[in-house]
């Protein structure tokens, strides 16, 4: 792991994305609230909220945090057939949330198709990505549209 305690302390914040793509009948049935293990989405934020809380558990030089917020949203792609994860993790500490995030997507999407695999194994989880991150000595880094 990298020393980071002469590091200062200060607020940070990370933004990732991803996506899982899938079958129209497969984004009717997680919309419409009828898959049969559940609520689909409602588990998927809590599988996303819980993989920030546990990415020094499974990245292993990552530092343990105390994450202050995690906000996941789920939003629905109908002409690609996809639905997109976007998770906003922040802690006030001396490393960056970038882990927490990345990993909050994954956890989310993974159970996303954990869920309804049964339907649609042909789903396909791509561009899971970091979007943002402030704070810190390198200040602000923002995705560029074409990256």
């Amino acid at each position: 792991m990298v020393d980071v305690g002469a590091k200062d302390e200060t607020h940070r914040i990370a933004r990732a994305s991803g996506r899982i793509a899938m079958q129209s009948a497969t984004l009717k049935m997680i919309t419409a609230g009828t898959a049969k293990k559940g609520d689909v989405l409602g588990v998927a934020r809590i599988a996303a909220i819980q993989g920030a809380k546990r990415a020094p558990d499974l990245i292993p030089l990552a530092h343990p945090l105390a994450l202050t917020r995690i906000s996941v949203e789920f939003t629905f792609d109908k002409k690609q057939t996809a639905v997109m994860c976007i998770v906003q993790a922040e802690t006030r500490g001396r490393t960056g949330v970038e882990m927490e995030a990345l990993t909050a997507v994954a956890a989310g999407l993974l159970t996303i198709y954990d869920m309804c695999k049964a339907v649609d194994r042909g789903m396909r989880i791509d561009d899971i990505c970091l979007l943002e991150k402030k704070g810190g000595k390198s200040g602000h880094w923002l995705r560029k549209r074409d990256a």
